[in-house]
């Protein structure tokens, strides 16, 4: 990223808060679907490393460390995504998902004219403009799809039927990956 540090710590805040609630919902409680656990767990830690990789490069001095760092963890968390989706279908998302941060830790490595971190990439470093353009096209269309599942049901629920937990609720999981797609949006836009 190389916009405003104002737009890499709010980044940041949006990224953490989405990888906690993501990694709070892997409690027995909240997650009530066999493999809901391992994807709460594994969009808490793509949510955190978002985060973390958002953080302004003036503040971390990542330039050396942090490409190597977020791309072997965005590697691992795409392979291991890549191996498990004849189980789980909604793994080939998170499998793209930690690719394109693999992409953009890539372009962190790359030398710039004046630069550290990805939070001060200078314009001219967008990658392969017909790879972002892709990704960009199915992070918004992910997105899109994704909030059209949070409108809310034709009925209301019945008067004085029990309320979910907040991080039970129905629509936590799917406002997560709003958020993730959300985030991905924005890195790739601002690289």
């Amino acid at each position: 990223m190389h916009g405003p540090p104002l737009v890499g710590w709010l980044l940041v805040v949006i990224g953490s808060a989405t990888g906690v609630s993501c990694l709070l919902r892997t409690r027995a409680r909240c997650a009530a679907a066999p493999g809901e656990r391992r994807t709460a767990r594994d969009e808490g830690i793509m949510g955190l490393g978002m985060a973390l990789m958002a953080v302004p490069g003036t503040a971390l001095h990542e330039s050396t460390w942090g490409p190597p760092l977020f791309a072997a963890l965005f590697g691992a968390i795409a392979l291991r995504s890549a191996l498990l989706v004849r189980r789980e279908s909604h793994r080939a998302h998170h499998a793209l998902e930690a690719a394109a941060m693999v992409y953009m830790a890539a372009l962190m490595a790359m030398p710039s004219r004046a630069s550290d971190g990805m939070a001060d990439m200078p314009h001219s470093m967008v990658g392969i403009p017909a790879v972002t353009a892709l990704l960009l096209c199915y992070f918004a269309a992910y997105a899109l799809w994704t909030a059209v599942r949070l409108l809310p049901a034709t009925s209301p629920a019945a008067p004085g039927a029990p309320t979910p937990a907040l991080l039970g609720a129905p629509g936590v999981a799917t406002a997560c990956r709003v958020s993730l797609s959300i985030g991905m949006l924005t890195m790739l836009l601002t690289m």
